[in-house]
């Protein structure tokens, strides 16, 4: 599907909130909501593969570009910079009236939707995270991703360091247009909004939702292994491991992760 028939889909506009102008894509419908935050890489286009696959499977898919990035734009005379992409989640969710739902967050949207979960948990139906080392400050984790992410490691190419070989390999066209959603998501001033409180092993005792963490194996980011460290800490949750796909788990292998994904939230529902 392209970025044009996904917003055919599910209708972009901007919702006027403190501090954004935030763009958000909403299917519509009278099916549970599920919101989906996306990567530091790309944007709300990341989702062009799962949209249409929530909405078929009787979901209310909800996508938005973070503040800094894509066609959200900041506004600084209406509230106070850079905020925090779970204020940002927490207003949209006002502004549409919802009263639960379930949150889906990959890589650096997983931060978020962990930052999210732990905050605002009675507003949660489910919870996912794929692909994200969590961002948590704890030094076993901080140990392992510094040791991953190198200044060698970061001077590759974006689709080097994101996409597995497998994907890369077999599939040219998925990877260009992976390349061309990321070329132009971060606007050149954007300035990375922090969690509003650090990501800690204790904090996820406040995660009260069922969760499903999503590993992909092939990620040079979040290998299996170092997401099991930080997943080990929750309450409770399901675990899956996608051979092959890297950190771009549901660019990748879209048809896996939406079988698996959707699953879990008509359990959780």
């Amino acid at each position: 599907m392209t970025g044009v028939e996904m917003e055919n889909a599910a209708p972009g506009r901007h919702a006027e909130l403190p501090g954004v102008r935030l763009w958000f894509t909403d299917s519509g419908g009278e099916g549970p909501p599920v919101v989906l935050l996306h990567p530091n890489t790309g944007t709300s286009a990341i989702w062009e593969k799962q949209i249409p696959a929530l909405a078929e499977a009787g979901f209310r898919a909800i996508a938005f570009d973070r503040r800094g990035w894509g066609r959200s734009l900041c506004m600084p005379e209406t509230g106070p910079q850079p905020g925090s992409i779970a204020g940002d989640l927490d207003a949209l969710v006002d502004h549409l009236g919802l009263q639960r739902f379930h949150l889906l967050g990959v890589a650096g949207g997983g931060f978020a939707a962990l930052d999210y979960a732990a905050w605002r948990r009675e507003r949660l139906l489910s919870l996912v995270v794929a692909a994200s080392y969590g961002q948590f400050i704890e030094p076993e984790i901080q140990a392992v991703f510094q040791r991953l992410n190198t200044p060698d490691f970061q001077r590759l190419p974006g689709e080097l360091r994101e996409l597995g070989p497998t994907f890369r390999g077999f599939d040219p066209e998925g990877t260009a247009r992976w390349a061309a959603i990321e070329h132009g998501a971060r606007q050149p001033d954007a300035v990375a909004q922090p969690l509003r409180s650090p990501n800690t092993y204790a904090k996820l005792g406040g995660v009260a939702c069922p969760v499903l963490v999503l590993a992909a194996g092939a990620d040079l980011y979040a290998p299996p292994a170092l997401m099991h460290r930080w997943a080990a800490h929750l309450p409770a949750h399901e675990w899956e491991v996608l051979p092959e796909a890297g950190h771009a788990i549901n660019w990748e292998q879209p048809e896996a992760f939406n079988a698996r994904v959707i699953a879990f939230l008509r359990g959780g529902a």
